[in-house]
């Protein structure tokens, strides 16, 4: 099982963790939401909690919770900026279908 990040995903969240001066590393995760189901959640992690697994890619550790990680599995996370939008991006491999709006997707 593995997620990876792109260089530019690496970089943003190196910088943004140097900044912010606190956290151990990136938290991924799914919830369920939305019109297909399930949504992906992402924030900073403080801590390593006994239910999560570790990734190290790039000098950035990910965090995510066992049950997350069946749906995560081969995901690569990037960050990408088009025009005045900037966000992360989910490259997937296990998404069977998502939402007209891109906000959730199912497996």
């Amino acid at each position: 099982m593995s997620i990876s990040l792109t260089e530019s995903a690496a970089r943003h969240v190196r910088n943004f963790l140097d900044n912010r001066g606190q956290g151990v590393g990136l938290r991924l995760g799914v919830r369920t939401t939305g019109c297909s189901g399930m949504a992906y959640v992402l924030e900073f992690a403080d801590e390593v909690g006994e239910d999560d697994v570790t990734f190290e890619d790039k000098d950035v550790t990910v965090v995510i919770d066992k049950k997350s990680l069946l749906y995560l599995d081969g995901t690569e996370l990037d960050f990408t900026r088009e025009g005045l939008n900037e966000g992360f991006r989910f490259n997937n491999p296990n998404v069977k279908d998502e939402c007209g709006c891109g906000e959730s997707f199912t497996v």
